[in-house]
């Protein structure tokens, strides 16, 4: 945010932004309005940066659906499920190594989980036992011998599944549809445990513990987990309703970045879904500082609300729900082009665009080994060499491994 200047027009004499969160997105733009030559101040809630990935072990035991208090979402085991080579940012890559040690400077993990999204369910305010969103969850100890019952079936419920079948007694998984959400690699996972089931929607709760599904099966269960998303939330922005949230579609907003009322003085950063984000937010921090610095011009005020305007009509007209506004589909070259058009960015590397697919396509045919496979790692070499990294041989110990990880050397 730049001043309060009812116009949005940023004045001449003076160019101090203030930049709200000091999560990978606000980290990004602090950046590159400071390359700008602005004055930037980052007001971040939490004593240190890194957001929402900055790991918080306490969860909101007195509100277990996480409406309040701790702020951070991630759990214990959790591991990136894109290519690290796909996602760093374009000076400060993942840094390759052979080292058992890793690589000992510590990256926030990209994700926006402002306010957890909660389904309507008949019976959840009567039904007394273990509730709870995937927010206030960290580790699988608490469910050892249980009946646990995972409502949602898209990236972090199947994780959770995976995760609290080792432990619990038995896990349902419960989705809305089977046929659109179930992958390849959900199915054999069901198929290689016995403890592990999937389920149709829910339809209600009872107080004795049993939940009701859609095809009136049932379970008594001793716990559930909402894995049912976040809603977009900013408690903090009074706009007058000039920038309004609704069923997720935070708007008007021009490229999901200005809102062409207010625009330059407000703009949001890391909106975005389905999209290689780091890179994303860096065009997005980039284009940013670059028009309040600036270099470059918006549309006027009416040529960016009809722009937005028309991207609602195109949903509309393709049938394509309002809470899907931000989503990019995964969409790398609608993404390259919105870099290059907007600020200039350089397109992402072919062969980082083919390890990301590669690794996707792993993901849906299995999801539980995906991240540890190899057979892509020419990609990988070829990569590094271009960015001034030569292979090394892997330790001897790693000579038989199936998956030995590829070292490097900065040359």
């Amino acid at each position: 945010m730049v001043s309060d200047h009812d116009d949005g027009k940023l004045p001449a004499q003076w160019k101090k932004v203030c930049v709200v969160g000091g999560g990978m997105a606000g980290l990004a733009a602090a950046r590159e309005l400071r390359r700008e030559g602005l004055d930037v101040t980052v007001l971040e809630q939490r004593g240190g940066v890194g957001g929402q990935w900055l790991y918080d072990a306490a969860t909101d035991a007195g509100d277990p659906l996480g409406m309040a208090g701790v702020h951070s979402s991630v759990f214990a085991s959790l591991r990136l499920n894109s290519p690290r080579e796909s996602i760093g940012f374009s000076d400060f890559p993942f840094r390759p190594t052979n080292d058992a040690g890793g690589d000992a400077r510590r990256y926030p993990r990209p994700r926006r989980a402002p306010q957890p999204r909660l389904p309507t369910v008949d019976g959840m305010d009567r039904w007394r036992r273990k509730q709870l969103h995937s927010h206030s969850y960290r580790v699988p100890d608490s469910f050892a011998g249980e009946v646990v019952v995972i409502v949602g079936c898209s990236v972090s419920g199947a994780e959770l599944a995976l995760e609290l079948r080792r432990v619990a007694k038995e896990v349902h998984l419960s989705t809305k549809s089977t046929e659109e959400t179930i992958t390849s690699a959900m199915s054999k996972s069901v198929a290689r445990y016995e403890n592990l089931h999937l389920r149709p929607q829910v339809e209600h709760l009872r107080e004795d513990g049993t939940v009701v599904f859609d095809d009136g099966s049932f379970v008594v269960a001793d716990a559930i987990i909402y894995c049912t998303g976040y809603n977009y939330s900013f408690p903090f922005l009074d706009t007058n309703g000039k920038v309004t949230v609704d069923d997720n579609r935070v708007g008007p907003l021009y490229e999901h970045v200005f809102p062409p009322e207010l625009a330059p003085s407000l703009s949001f950063v890391g909106i975005p879904a389905k999209v290689l984000l780091p890179v994303f937010i860096e065009v997005q921090a980039r284009w940013v500082a670059q028009v309040l610095s600036g270099r470059r011009t918006l549309p006027s005020q009416e040529e960016m609300q009809r722009a937005v305007e028309e991207h609602s009509r195109g949903m509309e007209a393709a049938g394509l729900p309002k809470r899907w506004t931000h989503d990019m589909f995964l969409d790398l070259e609608r993404c390259d082009d919105s870099g290059e058009r907007t600020c200039g960015f350089p397109r992402m590397e072919q062969w980082k665009k083919e390890i990301f697919f590669s690794s996707l396509s792993d993901m849906v045919d299995d999801m539980e080994s995906f991240r540890d496979g190899y057979h892509d790692s020419d990609l990988v070499r070829d990569g590094l060499r271009r960015h001034g990294w030569t292979p090394v041989a892997p330790r001897p110990q790693e000579e038989d491994d199936d998956a030995k990880a590829i070292g490097v050397a900065n040359i």
